[in-house]
């Protein structure tokens, strides 16, 4: 099992990606494959052992930038780490692919280069993210800001193949995430996608509110790229504002620190419970092929998740059960 990895993606490259890449092949048994300039990466690879027939370099002389336009960007640097990274999983060169960079250039390529997946128009990204009852998948979180009730559908039916068959939930709940849970609220469109949904063979709960995101009261959760990613940032600095709030009232007294020190263990699973670099990356479903979508921040813990999420997709071969799902449809 080969996964391509942009060593060169992500605000902590290449030495977060190196040592994210590294920590992978010594838990899994795969192959990485680091993608970008060969002497930058060769230097990071000199601080540690590993097994050195699992990790190899592919030399990628460009790199495309977090603030650089998606499609100008591809085309222009054919010879970028994240466009090489995703060829050679259209060459069969490796299984999956893997990248903490520009989110559009990752989207644009992954699209252009390995096309979509029978009877998918359009590609969303689908983020794990904690519940009260276990977790649940929030897609689309950036890929399609204008999409059409059938994008919306077939989000929800590559969601619900995806926790089928890697989460294990044999009938995953569906919420159309809106501004009230009444079927005649929200702009038209959404209105429209609410009636498709309730026709296709999943299990639609109907609408759910922001609230609802990591409430547990549904499994999947489908909404535009534009509203998905405004609430995945929202959730994202609130986790950061708690915590910093948290900490200044636990340093506040000698009081609040004894008491921060009988809690310590809570505090620690509940720290990892909302640590997203505990769930990997965003997955671009929809695509031809396997690519997983790191956060532009992502440490080495999470780009080592995020090659576990990798891995865990091509063992699920979860693209064959997604056509089958959209055929059934």
């Amino acid at each position: 099992m080969r996964i391509s990895v942009d060593a060169m993606g992500g605000d902590h490259a290449p030495g977060a990606i190196v040592s994210g890449a590294v920590m992978a092949v010594k838990e899994y048994d795969i192959e990485v494959i680091l993608v970008g300039k060969k002497a930058a990466i060769e230097e990071e690879l000199k601080k540690y052992k590993y097994p050195s027939n699992r990790i190899s370099i592919q030399e990628a002389s460009e790199v495309i930038e977090m603030d650089e336009s998606a499609a100008t960007s591809v085309r222009r640097k054919r010879d970028s780490s994240i466009v090489k990274a995703i060829e050679m999983t259209k060459d069969d060169r490796a299984d999956a692919m893997v990248s903490a960079g520009n989110t559009g250039a990752v989207v644009c390529a992954a699209t252009l280069s390995l096309g979509l997946l029978s009877g998918i128009e359009r590609p969303g990204i689908a983020i794990i993210t904690p519940s009260l009852t276990g977790r649940a998948l929030l897609v689309d979180v950036g890929a399609n800001i204008n999409p059409k009730p059938i994008h919306l559908q077939q989000y929800a039916v590559m969601a619900t193949a995806y926790f089928r068959n890697v989460l294990n939930i044999p009938n995953p709940r569906v919420g159309l995430l809106n501004i009230g849970e009444e079927e005649t609220k929200g702009p038209e469109y959404v209105k429209e996608t609410y009636a498709v949904l309730e026709k296709a063979k999943i299990n639609f709960i109907g609408n759910v509110e922001g609230k609802d995101i990591f409430s547990g009261k549904c499994d999947c959760i489908v909404c535009d790229g534009f509203v998905g990613n405004i609430a995945l940032k929202i959730a994202e600095g609130l986790a950061e504002v708690i915590a910093e709030f948290l900490k200044r009232q636990i340093y506040s007294n000698i009081w609040s620190k004894l008491g921060a020190l009988l809690m310590m263990r809570g505090f620690k699973r509940f720290r990892k419970q909302m640590d997203y670099s505990e769930y990997g990356g965003a997955l671009l479903l929809g695509v031809n092929g396997i690519v997983i979508i790191g956060h532009g921040r992502s440490s080495a813990k999470a780009i080592k998740n995020a090659i576990r999420v990798a891995k865990e997709e091509i063992e699920k071969n979860v693209n064959a059960k997604i056509i089958e799902e959209i055929k059934a449809l």
